[in-house]
């Protein structure tokens, strides 16, 4: 008799065991995804409520803006100070994405490439021949190009009060 119940103990002390390890696993492969992410501005946990850049023109359609978390890849970022970075919007379109109330700016590497998430408010706006050039300087472009710029032109934009870089 003592045999069984030792039996049965040692049973259910292993099969604890190996339910805390499977829980514990998984929350290190979270830690560490989020790990590969470097946060700037408000920090948020990404959720199911994420939408891929490409469906962001969808959520718009025939509101004046929409509060969400969108998933992109960086096209072209401030060189000079960090303070905006342009992002593909899954066809030729770009969108560019301010940080609310310059509260925070992202390193002023060349992002082109890395992928990124971030959560605000994105809408559609007329943007002036100055801040297009103004853009256009902080970019890099030549004195050529920013004198091209002669036009004010509606855009998409996206001010976000956190972002997640991912490495």
């Amino acid at each position: 008799m003592k045999k069984t119940i030792l039996i049965v103990a040692m049973a259910s002390i292993l099969y604890s065991c190996q339910q805390n390890t499977a829980s514990t696993e998984s929350a290190a492969a979270e830690t560490s995804a989020e790990a590969l992410a470097t946060t700037y501005g408000a920090d948020f946990a990404p959720g199911e409520d994420i939408i891929a850049a490409d469906q962001l023109l969808k959520a718009l359609a025939g509101k004046d803006s929409v509060e969400t978390t969108v998933q992109a890849v960086i096209n072209e970022s401030c060189q000079a100070k960090g303070c905006w970075m342009d992002v593909k919007l899954g066809n030729s379109e770009t969108m560019k994405v301010t940080f609310k109330d310059y509260g925070f700016f992202l390193p002023v590497e060349d992002l082109t490439g890395r992928e990124v998430i971030f959560r605000g408010t994105a809408k559609r706006e007329m943007i002036s021949v100055e801040d297009q050039r103004h853009f256009a300087k902080d970019a890099g472009k030549s004195e050529e190009e920013i004198a091209l710029i002669t036009e004010p032109r509606e855009e998409f934009r996206f001010v976000a009060d956190g972002v997640k870089l991912k490495q």
